[in-house]
């Protein structure tokens, strides 16, 4: 995929997915803004990783659920890359805690909403104006907004259920000028699985996959960078499964 003078904003880019998938650009030529919240060392090495291979990029830190680091985001990377913004991919999400209903107070509820959905508006309004015909969003849903999530899941698969719901509205919105397309990750070896999914339910899944494993960081950033590409250039408002085949939508 090429995205030789091209300019990307990765969120979430300090760890797993998000720096997979900013690397992934850089190696397209794209110069890449990485925001991170408290991955420093991860946002730093994968900038330091990218120069060295001879491309450009920075790192800034900002909570992608407060406007004003969003838009202090957005122009940091005007200012270093020009005023136009051709890739937005959208990472920065997460479970929280797991918490039934019962468990779980409005503080969570909200929480995980602000999180994994207005963060995605945030970012979307602010970046949206700047992006010229041809440029491309990918947000991140999760397999949980297909099929409910599991345990304590229920506020995180509602949220990417709305993620999911946004995609296709924006798609709408911003066409033909900009695709809106979503990425619906099922088992990913990622700090996500580490800290809320214990390791026998992680090695039951992998072991009911056709493929027999967890997913890996850079296959989820290879289809990120494929649908970020003019190579999809006819696909917009859509919601792409990678998840080893355990679930077919």
């Amino acid at each position: 995929m090429e995205f030789t003078g091209k300019t990307a904003i990765v969120t979430g880019g300090g760890r797993d997915i998000g720096r997979a998938c900013a690397i992934r650009l850089a190696e397209g030529g794209a110069n890449v803004a990485i925001n991170y919240h408290s991955s420093s060392s991860g946002a730093e090495s994968a900038v330091a990783e990218i120069k060295a291979a001879g491309g450009n990029a920075f790192a800034l830190q900002g909570d992608m659920t407060n406007a004003a680091d969003v838009a202090r985001l957005v122009s940091e990377t005007q200012s270093q890359f020009g005023a136009s913004i051709d890739v937005l991919v959208h990472v920065t999400g997460g479970l929280v805690a797991r918490k039934t209903i019962a468990e779980a107070g409005i503080d969570h509820w909200n929480a995980v909403m602000d999180l994994n959905v207005t963060s995605f508006f945030l970012i979307t309004k602010e970046t949206a104006p700047h992006m010229p015909a041809g440029s491309s969003i990918v947000s991140f849903a999760s397999q949980a907004g297909r099929d409910g999530g599991g345990p304590g899941a229920v506020a995180y698969a509602a949220s990417k259920g709305a993620v999911m719901t946004m995609t296709r509205g924006l798609a709408k919105e911003f066409g033909p000028k900009i695709r809106v397309n979503a990425i619906c990750p099922g088992m990913i070896d990622t700090d996500f699985h580490n800290t809320f999914t214990k390791d026998e339910v992680r090695k039951f899944v992998a072991n009911a996959t056709p493929l027999k494993r967890e997913g890996l960081s850079v296959d989820v950033a290879n289809l990120t960078a494929f649908l970020a590409s003019d190579q999809a250039a006819f696909m917009t408002g859509t919601c792409v499964d990678i998840n080893g085949g355990i679930l077919f939508s």
